[in-house]
């Protein structure tokens, strides 16, 4: 039996919200900072669920090296 991604939760509510708001992201704000909150208290891979948000932060990261 496979354990539950931790993330889970914060993912569904990340669905329920943009569906309930047309799927506007910058209404779902806060439920998608818990989301990335989450993502950061797992070790790389542990979350299924946060496969997208990490390689946000990739992204993110190599803009950041760039700029400098």
């Amino acid at each position: 039996m496979s354990q539950k991604d931790p993330c889970q939760k914060q993912a569904c509510e990340i669905q329920k919200c943009l569906q309930v708001n047309n799927y506007l992201e910058s209404k779902c704000e806060s439920v998608l900072r818990e989301m990335r909150r989450c993502c950061a208290r797992y070790p790389k891979g542990r979350s299924i669920c946060c496969s997208g948000f990490e390689k946000e932060e990739r992204e993110r990261e190599k803009l950041k090296v760039t700029s400098e």
